[in-house]
């Protein structure tokens, strides 16, 4: 029955801490932003796209 408890134990704590890596690693490691890229129509059927969708 000990043995039981122990893994029982070891099982909990060995989430935890893994757990806790990686919301540290979520916080700590920085996010990668992709630059927004405003492109000008070229031609007139963009123009028109782009004026619908506004």
């Amino acid at each position: 029955m000990n043995d039981f408890k122990l893994k029982i134990i070891l099982t909990i704590l060995t989430g935890l801490i893994f757990s806790f890596v990686f919301i540290i690693l979520a916080f700590v490691l920085p996010t990668q932003e992709e630059p927004t890229i405003i492109k000008k129509p070229s031609n007139i059927l963009e123009e028109v796209s782009k004026s619908l969708k506004k």
